[in-house]
């Protein structure tokens, strides 16, 4: 009777207390006859306000799986949405604790089996990750998407041990994210819960640029210290246009649970709706996942190929991409045999030759890399790299006799001298067409004072050669016969990267790179079923969304400024009437010569207004640096009412100056 769909039941805010007395409010999607018939129960944990921040996703997604025999809970985290409580910080103690307690009230319901899984992208991934780790005994498979193993060196905070500009970019999103009210309809009590948010709320930024080493801090919640905590049944999903490439590899590499990887060319979305194409039926993939897992079907889920990963063909660079042509591999998630390619003067082959290149990029080598984490649906994508490659040392193969299958992680290792005691150098392996077009295949970063460790760090010593490794970010890319591929080392890239406190200039004497060819990648391939979903949220556009990004530069002062808008436009939920609607903007200024002049300033609106009532927060962050410390100052405006009637309900002002920590 499994194939028979089942009617679908909604409650909007069912209340989960917990033994704090902190009420959680879960939105849950369950068959109409549960209490008579009892399903198990799928748990998605997440700080994103599940009536406006996740409803068009969940819309699609959590009544589609209702309805083949499951609970989908939708649960706002403590201190988000319409639950009640504060929040300390992502991932925290008291985070996972909430989780696991969640899990054991929804394995004791009626109207639940007793068995739970756990679901989620990219937050959601990372603490159904953590929380499988905790091994609560009803918890017996997850789904975890665009998520990682190591929260300090694969996250939005550091690359290599250099400070990612995503770690103030992603902080100043959540001090914008976690400043809305609950929904008035759901909570009397609802602007007392907003005040006691906004008075609470933690600017993340400061915290996380205080933890610049991999020290216990990022230990917690890092599941690549103890694989073997992990015994629920995982199957880990991600993209290849997405930041978070490496977690499904080093997971099928890794775990001894039962586990699978798949890895499509999709930005940091769900794969059923994500661009770009092709989507697969993913529901119908985590529906033969729960059905083996949790209701112990007998479905040889467990006899998939371990690894399907999309190998791309290789295309001209582009900021946005409707689609990718290429092709699904299947197979045991073991890398290709490595093919070595020796730096020359210039040149990339396979003996080695004399090498004397200086790396000495300019501040603002890097402006065509794209965002770190492609999300909003904008040209966010690297496009081409032609002016950061002329910044950088490049070395290029000649014309490629055959098509070359990139697949896994290429390793690059590098001797250098420096004439500073710190320096950053960044690694991109890029397509080149014969007309000079550069694509990113895929890129690596090194703090060279991260050298020798993440959690010791240690100067260079001016003059002195060091010998130094480091992995790209796994791929999957084709690139055609006739074509070359090109290894550009740069020594800054902005805005990805903060700078090093000094210009620093490197010489490079020996290098080779390690490249993955994968030995068949016209064998055997797989075939998903066509994405399928429940039927769109209904809403009213009252502003439709808008997406920017420019480069200019002042040719009076040489400042080179990126410009970011994001308007995620304005909308009504045409089910329950809430109004929701938001904008972004960014700002990264830097002069090519002084790597001090790097600035970067963000400036949020959130909007939530219900029945006459109208909210409007306004957040602000800015970072800058001197040689010793970084600065940050950021404010929270809180508004009530709209035009001249509006008021100013809560401001607060912050200023933090850290110091810098061979950062």
């Amino acid at each position: 009777m499994e194939n028979v769909l089942r009617p679908v039941a909604e409650t909007p805010d069912m209340g989960i207390t917990l033994a704090d007395g902190c009420r959680l409010s879960a939105r849950v999607w369950m068959p109409a006859d549960a209490a008579t018939d009892p399903v198990p129960a799928i748990m998605e944990f997440l700080p994103y306000r599940k009536r406006d921040g996740t409803a068009a996703r969940d819309a699609l997604t959590h009544p589609w799986m209702a309805a083949r025999g499951y609970a989908c809970i939708r649960v706002d985290m403590r201190g988000n949405g319409d639950s009640e409580g504060l929040m300390e910080d992502e991932y925290s103690p008291q985070e996972l604790s909430d989780a696991v307690e969640v899990i054991h009230w929804l394995a004791a319901q009626p109207w639940c089996t007793g068995t739970v899984g756990m679901m989620g992208i990219s937050w959601g991934g990372f603490n159904a990750l953590q929380v499988a780790a905790l091994d609560p005994a009803p918890l017996k498979a997850i789904v975890t998407l665009c998520s990682t193993v190591d929260r300090y060196a694969d996250d939005i905070h550091y690359k290599g041990g250099c400070l990612l500009n995503e770690n103030l970019g992603w902080g100043a999103t959540m001090w914008a994210y976690s400043s809305r009210p609950p929904d008035p309809a759901l909570r009397p009590d609802w602007r007392d819960l907003w005040l006691q948010r906004l008075e609470a709320e933690p600017f993340l930024p400061a915290l996380w640029l205080r933890h610049q080493r991999r020290d216990a801090y990022w230990r917690h919640g890092s599941v690549c210290e103890d694989f073997g905590a992990i015994t629920a049944a995982t199957l880990a999903v991600g993209g290849w246009g997405d930041s978070y490439k490496n977690a499904v590899p080093v997971l099928v590499d890794n775990l001894s649970a039962p586990v699978k990887g798949i890895v499509g060319p999709w930005v940091h979305k769900y794969p059923h709706f994500a661009v770009p194409e092709p989507r697969i039926g993913f529901l119908q993939e985590a529906l033969r996942w729960w059905d083996r897992w949790l209701k112990g079907i007998a479905n040889g889920a467990e006899d998939d190929p371990a690894y399907r990963q999309y190998l791309m063909d290789g295309v001209r660079p582009a900021t946005w991409y409707a689609d990718r042509p290429g092709r699904w591999l299947a197979g045991d998630g073991a890398p290709g045999p490595m093919r070595r390619l020796h730096l020359g003067q210039g040149a990339l082959g396979d003996a080695p030759e004399p090498l004397q290149s200086l790396i000495a990029s300019p501040q603002h080598c890097g402006l065509a890399g794209g965002e770190f984490c492609a999300i909003w649906l904008g040209p966010e994508q690297p496009g081409d790299q032609r002016a950061d490659d002329a910044l950088s040392a490049r070395f290029d193969t000649a014309p490629l006799d055959r098509d070359t299958a990139i697949t896994g992680a290429p390793r690059v290792t590098l001797t250098l001298t420096a004439d500073r005691p710190q320096a950053q150098i960044a690694v991109r392996l890029c397509h080149v067409h014969p007309d000079g077009a550069s694509t990113r295949i895929t890129w690596g970063v090194l703090n060279l004072s991260h050298r020798d460790s993440h959690a010791d760090p240690a100067p260079l010593v001016p003059g002195q050669p060091v010998t130094v490794t480091l992995d790209l970010d796994h791929i999957a890319y084709r690139v055609p016969a006739g074509h070359r591929l090109r290894l550009a080392v740069s020594s800054s890239y902005w805005p990805m990267l903060w700078p090093a406190p000094e210009f620093a200039a490197l010489m490079l004497s020996e290098g080779h790179l390690d490249l993955p060819v994968h030995p068949a990648p016209d064998g055997p391939g797989w075939d998903f079923p066509a994405p399928d979903a429940a039927p769109a949220l209904q809403v009213e556009v009252l502003r439709p969304e808008h997406h920017e990004r420019a480069v200019t530069t002042d040719l009076t002062t040489g400042l080179v400024s990126l410009r970011i808008l994001d308007d995620f436009g304005k909308r009504r939920d045409l089910g329950h009437g809430l109004v929701s609607g938001g904008v972004a903007r960014e700002w990264w200024d830097i002069h090519p010569d002084d790597p001090l002049s790097a600035r970067g300033r963000t400036h949020w609106t959130m909007e939530v207004e219900r029945d006459g009532i109208v909210t409007r927060t306004e957040t602000h962050a800015e970072m800058w640096s001197d040689a010793r410390q970084f600065h940050l100052t950021a404010r929270l405006e809180a508004w009530e009412g709209q035009g001249a009637t509006a008021r100013l309900v809560h401001a607060r002002d912050l200023h933090e100056a850290i110091d810098r920590d061979y950062a």
